[in-house]
């Protein structure tokens, strides 16, 4: 097979996943206008249907969500033999955002609780020891239950944004999801722009660092399709380390401070900072050095943006608020489990399972960070954050999809292709069915439709042999022949 013809081959397929992409986005789009995580009133509110309509909604979307995540897996196949430019791939990524962009909220309604808390920090509301209940209004009204009464996890860093985007608003609840939209979009974009330059200084291939880690469907679904502002954090995580490796430590170590000001897990990347910084020191103790300059720098920026925002340190006390007693991670069910069985035995310890269960996921967490440093050598420091943060999601109390970001953008950049990268590829594909269009856990009824969406699509695909098409191995055949 001569080169011209290999390389229409790959134009060719590049050009089938973008359109099967671009039908599952919108597919989502349109599925989450019927079951997503609308509000309750304005443009993008989910209109009152009947429940067949909303299951048709779940349908529709699941639907989409099978096509998108083909569609990903075969671009991947792509990547890794006859990787496309940067350029098309960021094209590829704008193709399949853009149904999202002006959507509903899916799979998530934590961006109330973003403007909820932005307003309560502008009313003079302490965040960090009360909840969206006392503020009242129409952003607290669309605010899950269960989050009512709860303070706010999140760092002075993101509460300074979200005062901002409250105030502008005001009271307009469709404006503000758009706006904080745009705040997600922003660090997504700051993630693709500084992840080639960081995969780059790695030895990474570009084009397979912003496959796994930009045009991941997590990143599709929730942080644009969701509005999370995960998307800022790792926008920052992904600028500060590549500001570390091009020899700039002290904006690397801004950086990934004001990401661990949004939310504190991503801290740890500033022990990447002190490590390359501590390579590039001359002179005699150049890893004390290198770690009392990204201290000083950390906490310089910790307490200036901590009194511009005016929150207070109440952020560090309120790390448990995403840990609730039906929390998603593995620890919580094995504490779940435990319980179930001592209670069909007739003993009963309360909660006393649970929080053993997750007291031995932290002990864990900080096992596998331990090991991480006493291999930094063979590691590396970029792929060392992502495995800590992978351990930090796997044991951690509790766990969201989109977590899992925070492991995949850094192993992204650093060994995409390598076990870890390609465990996190894989488990990116199976959480992004975990969730409903609502962000509600599902009933069984909803839950057939979901699965009915889902053998739909793959049907489709069958249909039009796209699940067959030769792939990269072939073509590297065809050009050896």
């Amino acid at each position: 097979m001569s080169a011209p013809v290999v390389a229409s081959h790959g134009a060719g397929l590049l050009g089938r996943c973008r359109a099967w992409g671009v039908a599952g986005t919108m597919c989502v789009a349109l599925g989450g206008l019927g079951a997503g995580a609308g509000p309750a009133t304005g443009p993008l509110a989910r209109p009152d249907l009947p429940v067949d309509l909303f299951n048709l909604g779940v349908t529709v979307a699941y639907f989409g969500l099978v096509l998108l995540v083909v569609a990903w897996w075969r671009l991947g196949k792509l990547v890794r033999h006859r990787p496309p430019r940067v350029e098309e791939l960021v094209s590829t990524l704008l193709m399949w955002a853009a149904p999202l962009v002006v959507a509903p909220p899916v799979f998530s309604r934590d961006v109330y609780s973003y403007l909820a808390q932005g307003a309560m920090v502008g009313a003079g509301l302490d965040v960090y020891t009360s909840g969206p209940a006392d503020l009242g209004g129409p952003f607290s009204a669309e605010v899950p239950a269960i989050w009512q009464h709860t303070a706010t996890p999140y760092g002075p860093a993101f509460l300074l944004v979200a005062t901002v985007v409250a105030t502008l608003v005001g009271g307009h609840v469709t404006l503000g999801v758009l706006l904080m939209r745009l705040v997600a979009l922003g660090g997504v974009a700051l993630l693709a722009v500084s992840l080639p330059a960081l995969a780059r200084r790695c030895g990474i291939a570009p084009s397979a660092a912003l496959w796994l880690a930009v045009l991941n469907p997590l990143v599709l679904l929730h942080l644009v399709g969701g509005a999370h502002n995960d998307a800022v954090m790792m926008g920052l995580l992904a600028a500060g380390l590549a500001a570390a490796l091009a020899g700039r430590p002290v904006l690397g170590a801004v950086a990934i401070t004001l990401a661990g000001l949004v939310k504190v897990p991503v801290a740890v990347g500033l022990a990447a900072v002190a490590l390359i910084w501590a390579d590039q020191v001359a002179g005699r103790w150049p890893r004390v050095r290198a770690l009392g300059g990204t201290t000083l720098v950390a906490a310089g920026t910790a307490i200036g943006v901590t009194w511009v925002a005016g929150t207070g340190f109440g952020w560090i006390g309120a790390l448990r608020t995403p840990v609730t007693a039906d929390s998603w991670s593995l620890t919580s069910a094995l504490g779940r489990a435990t319980t179930a069985l001592l209670e069909s035995l007739d003993a009963s310890f309360g909660t006393a399972p649970v929080t053993g269960w997750r007291l031995a996921g932290m002990c864990a967490a900080v096992a596998a960070a331990l090991l991480v440093w006493h291999r930094r050598q063979s590691v590396g420091p970029v792929r060392g954050v992502g495995l800590v943060l992978g351990g930090v999601v796997v044991f951690g109390p509790a766990v969201r999809p989109w977590y899992l970001l925070w492991a995949v953008v850094p192993l992204a950049a650093a060994a995409p292709f390598g076990r870890a990268g390609k465990v996190a590829a894989a488990a990116s594909a199976v959480l992004t069915m975990v969730v409903l269009p609502d962000g509600f856990a599902p009933d069984p009824g909803t839950l057939a439709f979901a699965v009915i969406g889902g053998c739909l699509a793959v049907s489709l695909l069958v249909m039009t042999a796209f699940a067959t098409q030769p792939d990269a191995d072939d073509l590297a055949a065809g050009m050896a022949r």
